[in-house]
């Protein structure tokens, strides 16, 4: 009993230590391709943690962080002992050999060091251009040094040499490119270059702000037929997977010469269809913009105009890559709505070109919106005094037809007052019933109302929104729109009582 109670209590130390606070660095590799990514984790053991802020490593800026955590519970003589464990990842591209220093972090408000970690530099096994390489993967910026807003095209090369048997499809891993819009670069070229089949795959980059970035690099994971392991027939059956990793690239991003709206080589273009209009219909007015440049972050200014209803459609944006440039195509339309004239104001944006960085402008006219007047001819009276006149002089013909007729009342009184019962208590019914049967049948607004009534209140309420669009579409003749009459009344309603 003694040495069982020895046992216990080694065990009890045991688990006291393996469960306390502590902190523990290590990476993913210590060896590394040039160009290749390390990710440095720090986990912490503890309720409470507090990491460094770490924005560099041994002068190689971080290009990604993530953090994760986790908890875990063991019943030890009856006492419940719980772990709570937080992971914080920072990947970083070194170019040199590098020290990872010993970080500070607080535990549970103690502070707890990690060990420096040395990471070295190695030469790559794989290189492209020769022959003895079964497949490579490099990448190449056609610029590496732009201003913000300027585009750049980035490819990725892979290379296969010819004769080599894939067992399975290859596993792609595209770059990482933080603090830049992507834009896929077009068709993927393939050809053939010496004894190598190559693929190429495109990416366009627009730096969003200033400063020094890191492409990190693309992998690909190539699946080989395994030539050790055969059937029966002497066929081979098995998979060797192979992973390759591309460079990286560093680019720098300049701030703008000057402040403008666009980067880029465009032209405007507007077109209006009508500026004399009848009252409350609209005026719809295009705005297309083209050129050589990235318009995918461009948003048109709204147009705000007294007394006129405003809508308008997401724009339109499409980009293409000719001859290693970006070209895009931005299409956005309005339409105005209003009982009076108004007037469209006009728009203007300055716009940087990158090739002399000079400053222009591209301008939307203003257009002045008239709307026609409602005729109002008086209604005037026929001249018939002839035929009053001669309805005026039968006034024999009206008495007979009266006495006539009272006669006949008398003699069939009887029966014409039951029928007049029996028509009273069903047109009783019908008066009773036919409200419910129209409110089944018949929208409780016009779509015209309707669409007037929610134009105001559009920006408001996504759903609102949606609804204009299905009512300016239906007015428009698009009988593919499916209304629900019930929506749009309880919508009209809400928006009336607000």
């Amino acid at each position: 009993m003694r040495n069982l109670g020895k046992v216990l209590w080694v065990i009890t130390l045991v688990v006291q230590v393996m469960w306390a606070d502590g902190v523990e660095a290590t990476v993913s590799s210590t060896e590394v391709v040039r160009g290749n990514a390390v990710e440095l984790r720090i986990k912490a053991i503890g309720d409470d943690a507090e990491f460094p802020d770490i924005q560099m490593i041994d002068g190689h800026s971080i290009i990604g962080t993530h953090s994760g955590s986790s908890s875990s519970y063991s019943y030890i003589n009856g006492t419940m002992k719980s772990e709570h464990t937080t992971t914080k990842t920072f990947t970083f591209v070194p170019d040199q050999n590098v020290t990872i220093p010993a970080y500070e972090v607080k535990i549970d408000g103690k502070s707890y060091k990690t060990q420096p970690i040395e990471i070295k530099i190695v030469t790559s096994n794989a290189s492209i251009g020769q022959n003895n390489d079964m497949f490579s993967l490099r990448m190449r910026a056609n610029k590496t040094k732009v201003m913000v807003g300027e585009s750049l095209m980035v490819t990725v090369y892979f290379s296969l040499k010819n004769g080599v048997r894939l067992s399975q499809e290859i596993q792609y891993t595209q770059p990482a490119f933080p603090g830049f819009i992507v834009t896929e670069g077009g068709e993927q070229n393939a050809y053939i270059k010496g004894n190598y089949q190559v693929q190429e795959v495109r990416y366009i980059l627009t730096p969003q702000a200033e400063g020094n970035f890191t492409v990190s690099p693309a992998y690909a994971k190539v699946g080989v037929a395994d030539r050790s392991r055969r059937d029966i027939f002497g066929m081979t059956f098995g998979t060797q997977w192979k992973q390759v990793a591309s460079n990286s690239l560093q680019i720098e991003v300049l701030p703008q010469a000057q402040e403008s709206d666009l980067v880029g080589d465009f032209t405007i273009d507007t077109t209006i269809d009508a500026q004399e209009v009848k009252a409350n219909k609209p005026v719809n007015l295009t705005v297309k913009i083209e050129g050589k440049g990235n318009l995918e972050s461009f948003e048109f200014p709204k147009y705000e105009i007294d007394g006129v209803t405003v809508y308008s459609d997401e724009a339109k944006i499409e980009t293409k890559v000719v001859d290693g440039e970006l070209y895009s195509h931005y299409s956005k339309s309005f339409a105005f709505i209003s009982e009076e004239g108004f007037m469209i104001p006009a728009r203007s944006f300055s716009m940087l070109t990158p090739k002399d960085k000079q400053l222009k402008e591209l301008t939307v006219n203003a257009y002045d919106i008239s709307i026609k007047k409602k005729s109002s001819s008086a209604t005037t009276k026929p001249h018939t005094n002839g035929v009053v006149q001669t309805k005026m002089s039968q006034p024999a013909q009206t008495k007979d037809v009266v006495v006539e007729k009272q006669v006949e009342v008398k003699s069939v009184a009887w029966w014409m007052l039951a029928a007049a019962f029996a028509l009273g208590m069903l047109f009783m019914s019908v008066i009773r019933w036919l409200p419910r049967i129209i409110t089944r049948t018949a929208s409780p607004y016009n779509e015209s109302e309707a669409l007037k009534i929610l134009y105001a209140h559009m920006s408001e309420d996504p759903e609102i929104e949606e609804m204009v669009r299905k009512l300016y579409a239906h007015k428009n003749g698009d009988k593919s729109v499916q209304i629900d009459k019930k929506v749009l009344k309880e919508m009209v309603k809400r928006v009336k009582q607000s």
